[in-house]
């Protein structure tokens, strides 16, 4: 169940990224550099947000960000934040951010000693998955470095462990809606979302 689970995710990267690469809208990386002064606040000056509330979108595959501004703006996901801020993009804006950002180079996480053993038992469940639950290994989408699939599947390396497990509690609960996710994210107990997290934030 798991392999067939793993080669329908890796089709479906595929997939996604021939239809997304011939329809995306061209953007720009220096304009995307002035227009993302707002971006500053939250992600800081090249995308590595210094606080962990925010995510790092320094790196991150190209088309990803345009998409998930897309979603902001239409409603399809929401953010009391970001919401106020996506209202006035363009699709030339959206595409010209996720050009410059997807050229920064993202920051190295890192744990402690004594998270170690925690990242372990997270590296486990990301690279094989779990088969008492029929979760698939992560790295069947985001690859094994973490490194993502453009342009649906994001990079999660280097990402603030707790953003991560922000976004797979949300995933769990349904409060952040993705067919893919959901079901995956849904059987995981909480200690393995935070293990899972742990060891992604110190991938590179």
């Amino acid at each position: 169940m798991i392999r067939m689970f793993k080669i329908l995710m890796v089709s479906l990267a595929l997939a996604f990224a021939i239809n997304a690469n011939s329809a995306a809208q061209s953007g720009d990386a220096k304009a995307g550099k002035q227009k993302s002064i707002t971006c500053m606040a939250c992600h800081g000056a090249d995308g590595n947000s210094p606080v962990a509330q925010f995510p790092k979108i320094a790196g991150q595959v190209a088309g990803y960000i345009a998409a998930q501004l897309a979603n902001f703006k239409s409603g399809e996901r929401t953010d009391p934040i970001m919401g106020g801020i996506v209202g006035a993009l363009s699709e030339q804006d959206m595409a010209d951010l996720d050009a410059y950002y997807s050229e920064q180079q993202i920051s190295g996480g890192s744990i402690t000693a004594d998270q170690e053993q925690q990242a372990r038992a997270g590296e486990a469940v990301f690279r094989g998955g779990s088969a008492e639950f029929n979760v698939p290994a992560c790295m069947g989408c985001h690859g094994p470095s973490g490194s993502g699939i453009p342009p649906n599947f994001p990079r999660l390396a280097g990402q603030h462990a707790s953003y991560i497990e922000t976004q797979l509690l949300a995933f769990k609960s349904g409060e952040r809606n993705s067919p893919i996710m959901n079901p995956i994210a849904f059987p995981l107990s909480e200690q393995q979302i935070k293990q899972l997290a742990l060891y992604i934030s110190a991938l590179h």
